[in-house]
């Protein structure tokens, strides 16, 4: 592949490509990106805006969920 194609698409060594054959004389290369986890993030903070009072520990999270499980 061309380095100023490389450059253009952003590819870094080692970066992983998907190739889709197209037809028997054509083929089309995607350049696989990490997905991010931005919007988990931003939900997180966007929800400390209806926190009331400390914040709770996996192990309360966890025992309001099986509340009425042995029931």
């Amino acid at each position: 592949m061309p380095a100023a194609l490389r450059r253009k698409l952003g590819i870094r060594p080692g970066q992983p490509l998907m190739w889709k054959m197209i037809s028997d004389t054509e083929c089309r290369v995607v350049v696989v990106r990490k997905a991010t986890d931005r919007k988990g993030r931003s939900m997180r903070g966007f929800m400390k805006q209806f926190q009331k009072g400390p914040a709770k520990d996996t192990a309360h999270w966890m025992s309001v969920l099986r509340e009425g499980e042995g029931s």
